[in-house]
Parts: structure tokens; sequence; C-alpha cells
């Protein structure tokens, strides 16, 4: 366990020192963002290489699932980045921060990141080392769980790419298809994909450890980078308000009249 856990934590941390060079040449360091899901996909393939354990479905099943989320959202980021330069999030993070930005980046941005994708990738990890026994219910459902959230993602998230292609929609806020339920439907969609990979990781005999992924996103979804920090950017806006009086922010329901 310890090998294949230094591995992927080594892979993970060599990436961001790269990212935060290519941030730092690049004046923008939310290119870091684009790297975020295929940090999972190296960091988790890493460790299955360095495993000693004999070959077994469930930790491959959980890499290729973990494979086509994070590759497909670094894809998605990097196209919705073009043209676009620093993300507001972290642009503010500049101007705050100062003449530390270098320091400051180095830290609270990529080594930050680069820790938060280690812990998340404790059910990956757990059940490479101990992977369990044959097919169980939770595998299945895990897997259709994972799919329900992948779906909610994805699609979330190219409902807001096409709404945003359209000039006439500049300024506006995006009110149909899944965005109709809740305001964060590709957050939602993420949340609900990582509790389908902590039920495949119940397979494994140290499966329970792998709770901490699931919790954590919801965290930083619902607490920290995710949802607080996006919606302050419209605190205020009229059309906003009246959107956020009528929908769920997280869990998709019928819009109040």
């Amino acid at each position: 366990m310890f090998t294949l856990f230094t591995s992927a934590v080594i892979a993970i941390l060599v990436l961001m020192c790269c990212m935060f060079v290519i941030g730092l040449m690049a004046r923008d360091n939310s290119l870091i963002d684009i790297a975020y899901g295929p940090a999972f996909v190296l960091g988790g393939w890493t460790a299955w290489l360095a495993a000693t354990t004999p070959w077994h479905f469930r930790p491959v099943l959980l890499l290729v699932l973990l494979s086509l989320w994070g590759i497909r959202l670094g894809l998605h980021i990097g196209l919705r980045h073009r043209g676009w330069g620093e993300d507001f999030r972290y642009r503010s993070f500049r101007v705050n921060w100062g003449d530390t930005i270098v320091w400051r980046s180095f830290l609270q941005i990529y080594m930050l990141q680069g820790s938060i994708i280690c812990v998340m990738l404790t059910p990956v990890l757990v059940t490479i080392a101990a992977p369990g026994s044959g097919m169980q219910w939770t595998d299945l459902f895990g897997v259709a769980l994972f799919a329900f959230g992948f779906f909610w993602e994805v699609v979330g998230d190219w409902q807001m790419m096409q709404f945003k292609k359209d000039p006439a929609n500049r300024g506006k806020i995006i009110r149909h298809g899944l965005w109709r339920y809740c305001r964060h439907p590709n957050y939602f969609g993420e949340a609900v994909l990582w509790w389908g990979l902590f039920l495949i990781n119940l397979g494994s005999p140290h499966g329970l450890y792998g709770l901490i992924s699931p919790l954590l996103i919801l965290v930083l979804l619902l607490r920290v980078s995710g949802i607080p920090m996006l919606e302050a950017k419209y605190a205020g806006n009229p059309d906003f308000e009246a959107y956020k009086a009528a929908t769920n922010a997280f869990f998709p329901w019928r819009p109040r009249s």
C-alpha cells in the first residue's frame, strides 16, 4: 500500500510542479483547472502499475471510470478556456496576493490542489491495494450511480457551453434544460459520480476509508470553492436573484413559482 500510494503522490506532485511553471510563464494560474481531471488519471494508473497485487477487475473498473471522467473534464475545461484568459477567481488571487503571488500560488493553488487530489484518490488506492472478492451488488449499483452522475455533469456542461456560444445570451442566466431544476447540475453530477466510485470501492475489505472522497467533494462544492465562489460573482444581479429564489442550488427539484 505504501509503495503505490507514494507512487501516486509523487506523480501528482510532479504534475503540479510542471503546471506551476507553465502557469507562471503564462501568467495564468487557471490553467491548473485543465490538469485537475487528468491528474486523477495519472495518479490512479501510476499506483496500479506500482502495485504488487494480482490482477482484479475492480481496480481496473474504477480506473476506467475515473479516466472517462478525468479526461472528459480536462478536455471540456481546456476547450472552454480558449481565448478567455485567466479565470476571475484566479485573477482575484493575483490582485489580493500582490508581491506574494509566486509562493502563495505554488502552495495555495498547486500544492493544495495536488494534496486534495491525493486524498480524493483514496477509494481507488484502497481498492488497488486490496481489491476484495468477486463482483457484488455494490459494483453494479456503483456503476449505475456513476453513469447517472456523469450524465448530469456532461449534459449540464454541454448545455452551458451551448448557451454561452450565443452572443444574444451575454449577461443572461441559463434557466433551461438541467439548469431548470438546479443552479449547478454539473456540480450535482460530479458529487453523485464520486458516490458511485465509493460504492464500487466498498468491495474492498478496507472500502470504508474511501468515504472521505464523496464527503470531501461535497464540502468543496457546497462550502468552499464550488458554489460559494461562483455565485458570489452574480450576487446582486436581478436575473440571478430571481433564478436563485426559484431554483435549488444543488439538489434537482421542480422550480418554485
